[in-house]
């Protein structure tokens, strides 16, 4: 993983993912006690980040190993990205999804085209299944996050946050990025060492299923002890990926975590005052942004709210949180 790979990612990106404002508000700025600037990929295609790479990866087959389809595995964002990237490329896609995954989630992912396939992801191993599925039908697996064109693909996103910080007038920043299995935090990660140093990317992640900040301490991989029971779907995997994990341990800060209220919360504050959609997942960097301000360094913080795929049911429950 290089800062070429990344720019050769970024280019077949182009004219094809959106480049996603970067937002601020007083009303923010006064909460968090600094200046919070928001990277918005919830206004991405398919409502996350994923679909950088998603596109990313497809786009980087060899058409004859493309045409024969891909296989991914998702909560739902990465199945969304996945789903499009495939229907623009024209071939068909399966994603295997947890059978607990938001119904807007599934939904969408089917209205795009792809096959799903539910799992338990309490007592099944979905990576087991997608190279089982892969290999039975002969289908290209295109990981979440532990593939190098999906990382690259994310740290396009990176690019974007440093080009936009300079405008703003921002050289030096904590980065608080929501964090699953850490594509786009070791993506952002990579881009920023080599386009805005002075930045150090965090994770953030729901407490309970904070993975990465535990590995982060230990040093080595460390795994959620389950895989279920919070609001934040679209962030929790067993553990930091093989090929994530080393880059966020040479380039992250440690790592933040945030209870699911503080997440709805960050859902409320964001509609109300930069008029955005934040799923729990997504709104966990801006949660810690805002109310784990003794944590964070400097007089500028800036977030990725990475995703926007709500069920109404949770969303209206974010609004009703004072």
């Amino acid at each position: 993983m290089d800062i070429a790979r990344i720019d050769a990612a970024a280019a077949r990106l182009a004219g094809h993912a959106r480049r996603t404002p970067l937002l601020s508000s007083p009303f923010l700025d006064e909460i968090a006690g600094r200046r919070v600037l928001v990277k918005a990929e919830c206004l991405q295609h398919t409502g996350s980040f994923k679909f950088r790479g998603a596109w990313s990866a497809i786009s980087a087959l060899p058409p004859e190993t493309r045409a024969r389809g891909i296989i991914a595995f998702s909560s739902g964002n990465h199945a969304q990205g996945v789903a499009l990237a495939a229907k623009l490329h024209g071939v068909p896609a399966a994603i295997i999804m947890p059978s607990d995954a938001p119904a807007a989630k599934v939904a969408g992912t089917r209205g795009l085209g792809a096959e799903v396939v539910p799992y338990d992801r309490a007592s099944e191993d979905r990576d087991a299944l997608g190279e089982k599925l892969s290999q039975e039908r002969g289908l290209v697996l295109v990981k979440p996050f532990d593939e190098p064109e999906v990382i690259a693909g994310q740290a396009s996103c990176g690019l974007e946050i440093a080009e936009q910080a300079a405008e703003a007038g921002v050289s030096q920043a904590d980065v608080l990025v929501c964090c699953g299995g850490g594509g786009l935090t070791s993506g952002i990660a990579l881009a920023l060492e080599a386009r805005a140093p002075g930045m150090r990317v965090r994770p953030a992640e729901p407490e309970g299923f904070d993975d990465a900040a535990r590995s982060l301490a230990s040093g080595k991989i460390e795994r959620n002890a389950r895989l279920s029971g919070n609001i934040c779907d679209a962030i929790i995997t067993p553990q930091p990926g093989n090929l994530t994990f080393p880059i966020m341990k040479r380039l992250c800060g440690p790592g933040l975590a945030v209870s699911e209220d503080e997440a709805l919360r960050a859902m409320a504050l964001a509609f109300r005052h930069l008029k955005i959609v934040a799923e729990p997942g997504g709104a966990v960097a801006l949660a810690a942004a805002l109310f784990r301000g003794a944590d964070i360094e400097g007089d500028a913080v800036i977030c990725t709210v990475s995703g926007g795929n709500v069920d109404p049911a949770i969303f209206a429950r974010a609004l009703e949180t004072r």
